[in-house]
């Protein structure tokens, strides 16, 4: 006997004992619970899947996959949620969901954390922290691990510490045809080297092993400036990056100050701001900064504050469920003509949270080579990308159009690939351009360990 959940015929058998093999539980649309449980990060995204798996431990991921590859399902992944073009979900198919397998062990004989596939980065961040620890991440507590460091993870601490895939030292994973295996330098070295930069391509990830550093405090905070200022301000920064040290990290963006905790004066008026992140001493920190005060920003807020303070900074203004359109790209300058656009587009924010950020990508994260992960942009000086955010879904098509519009303008100036992380579900060309010289390997250790394309609901590699 067959059951009908949504536009997919499951056997009701087979489904009956899936749920039997399950520490965690179903959930499918008859349930209450369900428009809950299908919401994600980005408020745009309405897929229904048929199913989710509510995973608690690593049997229930492995009996997932074999579920949903017997019943020849579409199979989406979440951990965090997090993604741009929601792809932690998929329509009519199942959702095996990490979000129950949460630990975050210390180990400070080597400074290394274990970390489960369902962990949000500022349960990381709070564990870590009181070792005196960080691992590099993002600049948002509520990212997922997961999905974070399979594209790469760029960050507050990337020119000091690199990528979070710099600093993946293993991982658990469920494969497609239900194996479990952990990866390493020294264990299934094909496929660490796919999974620091490939995507969720190639398994399910049920723990990662990363190498902490030593870290408790930070300078760190905002300098802005009339978004008049734009095209003195960015020729300059990207000379200042040049020849700043690693312990600077700074992110530049054109955006809206929305109101608080910023003073009223600056609520609603458009800026181009850098927000700062040292990790050096701070006499050092005043003479190295003493040429961004030269340049005399409207607001500077940079202070001493433990780093989780700045991981958790913009939280309460980009909290889950607003609309989020995503356009991204990589950039190995700011040229003048970049900054005439960035004016244009940044003097004509749709929405108070749309905005466009440029992360560096130099010092500790341009010294890996351009193969030794998937992450072929090595050479790159910026990642950028471009949101359109608000609360409204009516807004949806303002913010959309802005983004693209501003991207469309952008692009010609680009390296023409863009960092996973920030790219919506945009087609083969883009995730080609994305992976550049990589995309080939990547292709063949897709072909090894996921022939029929079972985890293809990402930025898809095609065995």
């Amino acid at each position: 006997m067959e059951s009908t959940i949504m536009n997919t015929s499951i056997d009701a058998e087979a489904l009956e004992n899936f749920k039997n093999q399950l520490r965690g539980r179903i959930v499918t649309p008859e349930d209450h619970e369900y428009d809950d449980v299908r919401k994600v990060y980005n408020g745009m995204i309405n897929k229904k899947p048929a199913l989710f798996a509510m995973c608690v431990d690593v049997a229930d991921v492995i009996a997932s996959v074999n579920f949903g590859r017997e019943n020849e399902l579409l199979i989406g992944v979440r951990g965090g949620g997090h993604n741009g073009g929601g792809l932690g979900l998929c329509d009519d198919g199942l959702v095996i969901d990490l979000s129950g397998i949460k630990f975050v062990r210390v180990d400070t004989s080597d400074n290394t954390v274990r970390v489960g596939g369902g962990n949000l980065w500022g349960e990381v961040d709070h564990a870590t922290h009181a070792f005196g620890l960080a691992v590099p991440a993002g600049i948002i507590s509520t990212t997922g691990v997961g999905g974070l460091t399979l594209g790469g993870g760029v960050g507050h601490l990337s020119r000091k510490f690199g990528l979070t895939i710099d600093n993946l030292l293993e991982a658990d994973m469920v494969l497609a045809d239900g194996t479990f295996v952990t990866v390493s330098k020294d264990q299934n070295a094909d496929l660490f080297w796919a999974i620091r930069g490939g995507g969720g391509n190639f398994g399910i990830v049920t723990s990662f092993k990363f190498q902490a550093h030593a870290l408790k405090t930070v300078i760190a905070g905002p300098t802005l400036w009339p978004v008049s200022e734009t095209e003195r301000i960015m020729p300059w920064y990207d000379k200042f990056m040049e020849s700043a040290p690693e312990d600077l990290n700074g992110f530049i963006a054109t955006m809206v100050i929305p109101g608080p905790p910023f003073p009223d004066s600056l609520h609603n008026r458009q800026f181009c701001g850098i927000v700062w992140c040292y990790t050096g001493k701070q006499e050092e920190f005043d003479k190295i900064f003493q040429e961004v005060r030269d340049l005399q920003p409207e607001f500077e807020h940079v202070g001493e504050m433990p780093y989780p303070a700045v991981q958790t900074l913009f939280d309460g203004l980009m909290p889950p469920g607003m609309q989020w359109y995503w356009r991204a790209d990589f950039f190995d300058s700011i040229t003048e003509e970049a900054a005439k656009e960035h004016l244009k587009f940044g003097s004509n924010i749709p929405t108070p949270l749309s905005q466009m950020h440029l992360y560096p990508i130099s010092g500790a994260a341009s010294k890996p080579g351009p193969e030794d992960t998937p992450w072929a942009y090595r050479d790159a000086k910026y990642a950028g990308v471009i949101v359109g955010v608000d609360p409204d879904p009516k807004n949806a098509e303002k913010i959309t159009d802005w983004c693209k519009d501003y991207y469309d303008a952008l692009h010609p100036h680009s390296m023409g690939g863009a960092y996973s992380n920030f790219m919506m579900d945009e087609g083969q060309s883009r995730i080609k351009a994305s992976y550049k010289h990589n995309y080939d390997r990547l292709v063949e250790i897709k072909r090894k360990y996921d022939p029929d394309n079972l985890f293809k609901v990402n930025q898809n590699i095609e065995p």
